[in-house]
């Protein structure tokens, strides 16, 4: 009979008198090199202990509750009687089992998740990367799974931080992550793999009222997340003093209000986005299928968010360029009250090269409006203030407008950002700039 053999606690790094929290096998167990043996956990994390030979568990020295450190015996172990028998899970059915004196080729690495979820791209040529690198290796060794779970994981190339457990007190099985290869292969995740939202019950919490979202509400939640998701955002905040422009507004909405024309903020940002995006032209821009060549628009249809009871639409103000500022008052105002009596028409809402999203009725100091994708840039709007502003010695009364740029960072940078921004303050803070 070969000899009894004593499994130990092996080296677990800066750790000792960890708690054993559970124990996985039973006297005449028959266990695996790597098999897991027990559980132990630290205030940091906690991790398992596998089985440095494969044999039959003999008798168990510890159980749950115990304090162990590196060296203290775990159990001890009657060896198998051949310990070059493969492993099954590593073995194809198909294979012979007798050594036919070939080199034995490595296990099949199976791509990572974020090269299965889909990609146009040609294979790459040469060496494929390891399925490993993208792996958050802290995370990795952190996650409360077995070592054949982590053998399984590391081929798909899963990141184990991002699986949630079903098994006993939260423990990660092949199920689970085969699951959440699922998940991220039917949301189309390449590569952005994250947790699932918790399914809750809220009403054993208290009382609840399911309401269905409208139409709108799931056309909008759908193009926005697919907008945030796809697309890299940079949002870039300024003022504009826009103390002479609504002196300016009002007397126009005097003079024009007899004729039923109501003269906005909103028409004044219109023209005054025409001449930023003439002067920075990459703004009024969509990236091409490839995302390799930008197509710049030589058109300027400005697409304006409208808040409706039914949710959020964008309609659009076309050829702004060509219209006067009166002219893109009065189609302002057709554009809102057709969005809001739900009779605009989809023509209505496509062809847009820029948007813009004004919460200034509302309130608010500034928000990250999301790119209505294929543009490349949103502005968003807040309410305008009364700030004192230091002038000539002396603080005096100014009108004070926030403004909110969000870009694509694959087109525009942050220079260029802060130089659009401040492009577009000037001419709102002196409108004769427009004229230039």
């Amino acid at each position: 009979m070969a000899d009894i053999i004593d499994v130990k606690v092996p080296d677990i790094g800066d750790f000792s008198e960890v708690e054993v929290i559970e124990v996985l096998v039973r006297s005449g167990d028959q266990v695996r090199e790597e098999d897991s043996l027990i559980t132990v956990e630290s205030d940091k994390a906690s991790m398992e202990i596998p089985a440095s030979s494969s044999g039959t568990v003999e008798e168990l020295r510890i159980r749950v509750g115990d304090k162990v450190s590196q060296g203290d015996v775990i159990l001890t172990l009657s060896p198998a009687a051949d310990r070059s028998e493969p492993e099954v899970e590593t073995a194809p059915a198909s294979q012979p089992s007798q050594d036919t004196g070939k080199a034995k080729e490595p296990p099949f690495e199976a791509p990572p998740i974020s090269e299965l979820a889909g990609t146009d791209e040609a294979p790459m040529q040469g060496p494929r990367p390891s399925p490993t690198a993208h792996i958050d290796r802290e995370r990795f060794r952190k996650a409360h799974a077995s070592p054949a779970v982590r053998r399984f994981a590391r081929e798909l190339g899963v990141d184990l931080g991002n699986v949630s457990g079903t098994g006993p007190k939260g423990r990660i099985l092949k199920p689970d992550v085969q699951e959440h290869v699922k998940r991220v292969m039917a949301s189309g995740g390449g590569g952005l793999s994250v947790d699932e939202v918790p399914q809750i019950d809220f009403s054993a919490f208290g009382e609840v009222e399911t309401r269905p979202l409208t139409r709108i509400n799931k056309l909008t939640g759908r193009k926005t997340h697919r907008n945030w998701v796809r697309v890299p955002h940079v949002t870039q905040f300024d003022q504009a003093d826009i103390t002479e422009l609504e002196s300016f507004r009002k007397s126009l909405d005097a003079e024009y209000g007899d004729k039923g024309i109501k003269v906005t903020i909103l028409s004044f940002l219109i023209k005054a986005l025409v001449s930023a995006l003439k002067e920075f032209p990459h703004f009024n821009s969509s990236l091409d299928p490839t995302q390799e060549n930008l197509i710049l628009k030589h058109y300027y249809h400005i697409g304006v968010a409208v808040d409706t009871t039914r949710g959020l639409v964008v309609p659009i103000v076309r050829d702004a360029d060509r219209k006067s500022l009166v002219e893109v008052a009065a189609e302002l105002m057709q554009l809102s009250a057709r969005a809001r009596e739900d009779k605009l028409s989809p023509g209505d809402m496509q062809g847009g090269s820029f948007t813009i999203s004004s919460l200034g009725g509302l309130g608010g100091t500034a928000f990250t409006p999301i790119i209505n994708a294929p543009e490349v840039a949103i502005l968003g709007v807040s309410r305008a203030s009364m700030q004192p502003v230091y002038q000539d010695g002396a603080f005096v009364p100014r009108l004070i407008l926030p403004l909110s740029l969000s870009y694509d960072h694959r087109v525009i940078d942050g220079a260029d950002g802060t130089r659009f921004t401040t492009f577009l303050s000037s001419l709102l803070s002196d409108t004769r700039r427009m004229l230039l």
